[in-house]
């Protein structure tokens, strides 16, 4: 049963690191430029102060994370993962504290019930950007 968690697993971990990969010509050996941030919401008009709030961007983004890229394990409990918006699969790893989440969002996680690929298996991904996520999903149970 271990031998075969933990093939599955690999194989998830490197199906989501295909994920997000752009088909294009084979970049050159020489160090591309870092990819330039996603841009920052637009400012809205003083008179609309509550529109554009940084915890509401930040939620925003982790939304969109989530969906391009956190689902495809935490919606179903795809190795091992918290079903988003459970609270019994979420209680014990927020009880950890957001630092130790963010860590094996970021890095990677094995553990007894499954694992957790670096930042999803997407590299592109900013640590901001992985946080955020973290946050969108355990504020969902909170």
């Amino acid at each position: 049963m271990k031998k075969t968690s933990l093939i599955l697993a690999l194989s998830l971990a490197t199906l989501l690191g295909a994920c997000g990969k752009q088909e294009s010509a084979p970049e050159a050996a020489a160090p591309a430029a870092p990819e330039a941030a996603a841009p920052a919401p637009a400012v809205v008009e003083k008179h609309d102060e509550d529109a554009n709030k940084p915890e509401e961007a930040a939620n925003d983004v982790g939304k969109k994370v989530f969906g391009a890229v956190c689902s495809l394990c935490h919606a179903s409990g795809a190795a091992g993962a918290p079903v988003f918006g459970n609270k019994a699969d979420w209680e014990p790893r927020i009880a950890q504290g957001m630092d130790v989440l963010y860590k094996h969002a970021l890095e990677g996680f094995t553990g007894a019930k499954g694992m957790m690929p670096a930042r999803g298996g997407n590299p592109k991904l900013t640590d901001d950007e992985v946080k955020a996520a973290v946050n969108y999903m355990a504020d969902k149970v909170k």
